[in-house]
């Protein structure tokens, strides 16, 4: 592999970064008292903050997933029209847009529906299509392991979001008097200026992504597919810092012709052909990986983490900041072992190994938790302090369980070995549709 192709799929990879920063971000926003109270879902009163309120996180979450839906049911007709490259540089721009539209949101909540509404469209869209472009600009003994490069970047960017936006939180946590105004008054020690900022900070990777996908190549198996192999052989011996007649060059255009007469062979593919009597065994099986993939409990750790080490004891600045920045850390630093290991020890074998790990460090994450003890009163708060070995036992489990999931997450990748080459980008679709309603 040459510098051009990691830079090419670096770049695609933004995609990635986009999620990530997209779920990080909101996750410490929906938080903040200063956009809670700005909202009206919290009140302040003078010493402490109404807990009883609107809740808009299970709200917030159902708007982007619908977004995300419409997106990756758009992506294959978008992607085969338009092409793969000018797609995911639209996405990105739409994505920026809807940062701004959350950004600039005035009193009434409508405004961040349409924003997380427009940015899961763009998700949706080039999740399904970033990790397809990279596969297929990729060289074939290295596809695994540079399409993962999508998952990195999700976990990066969940990683830079969670660490700036904490930083963000933490001064909005100190005195929330005259946050229903709209900006920052002079003698204010925070002020909605955070929670806005939090959420433009969004355009950076959305513009980033837009102009970089502006300087790499159209993807060689979509030109060819439009019957333009000269460009396709152009843009090959660019990837593999060839000429145009080098053999490594030339084999690598007829396997793309040859994929692409033989879809055309087999005639327009269709979501109901992946049911067929013919793979409908395969079908099955990856359905299933993704499936019980969701019902681990990933998403759950991911997304209520801060709940979680509350409930374990911890204070608000360990729950909300430390706890889960580390755990984002451990999130992203787990994947390398993944991607190292995806052409070398075999997606099976990642994937049963990653799943017995689970299996056991989430019954230690129980376990540990009911032996921290600790007693509440009526509102909720701590009268009984729990024992602090068992709390740290908990916290270390959870953080082994989110290791071990990076060992999983390769069935992303696997079904492209099940021999679907026809139907790659419907299933890649009806994954992320899985993926994201279970």
């Amino acid at each position: 592999m040459n510098s051009f192709q990691f830079l090419v799929a670096v770049t695609a990879s933004l995609g990635g970064l986009l999620f990530g920063y997209e779920v990080g971000v909101m996750n410490v926003v929906l938080v903040m008292d200063s956009f809670r109270i700005f909202f009206r879902f919290h009140e302040w009163k003078g010493k402490a903050i109404d807990e009883v309120g609107e809740s808009t996180d299970d709200a917030s979450k159902a708007i982007f997933v619908l977004g995300a839906l419409c997106g990756a049911l758009m992506a294959t007709y978008l992607g085969e029209k338009f092409g793969r490259q000018r797609t995911i540089m639209v996405g990105a721009c739409i994505f920026t847009c809807g940062a701004i539209i959350q950004g600039s949101s005035i009193r009434s909540s409508v405004m961040i529906a349409i924003g997380r509404l427009i940015t899961g469209l763009s998700i949706g869209c080039n999740g399904v299509l970033c990790p397809t472009y990279i596969s297929e600009v990729a060289p074939s003994n290295l596809r695994g392991t540079l399409s993962s490069c999508y998952q990195l970047m999700t976990t990066f960017g969940i990683i830079v979001a969670s660490l700036i936006n904490a930083l963000i939180w933490y001064k909005t946590n100190r005195k929330p008097e005259g946050l229903l105004s709209f900006t920052r008054k002079g003698d204010e020690e925070i002020s909605n200026l955070e929670w806005r900022l939090a959420l433009l900070l969004q355009v950076v990777p959305g513009l980033g992504l837009a102009t970089l996908m502006c300087f790499v190549p159209k993807s060689p198996r979509w030109l060819c597919s439009k019957d333009r192999d000269e460009e396709a052989v152009e843009i090959l011996a660019k990837l593999n810092a060839a000429s145009t007649s080098d053999a490594v060059v030339q084999e690598e255009l007829k396997a793309i012709q040859e994929d692409v007469a033989a879809t055309r062979a087999a005639g327009s593919s269709s979501f109901g052909e992946l049911f067929s009597s013919v793979i409908r065994r395969r079908t099955f099986i990856t359905f299933l990986m993704q499936l019980f993939q969701q019902w681990t409990g990933i998403n759950v750790i991911m997304y209520y983490q801060s709940q979680i080490y509350s409930e374990m004891g911890f204070n608000k600045v360990m729950s909300t900041v430390v706890l889960p920045n580390v755990n984002n850390l451990v999130n992203f630093v787990s994947t390398f072992p993944g991607m190292w290991g995806i052409e070398r020890l075999g997606r099976k074998t990642l994937l049963v190994i990653g799943s017995l790990m689970m299996m056991v460090f989430h019954l230690s994450t129980w376990a540990c938790s009911k032996l921290t003890g600790g007693k509440k009163d009526a509102n909720g708060k701590f009268i009984e302090q729990p024992i602090k070995g068992w709390q740290y036992a908990a916290v270390a489990s959870v953080f082994l369980f989110v290791f071990s999931f990076a060992w999983t997450w390769v069935q992303f990748h696997g079904f492209t070995k099940l021999k679907f080459s026809h139907f790659v980008s419907e299933l890649r679709v009806l994954l992320l549709v899985l993926s994201l309603t279970s």
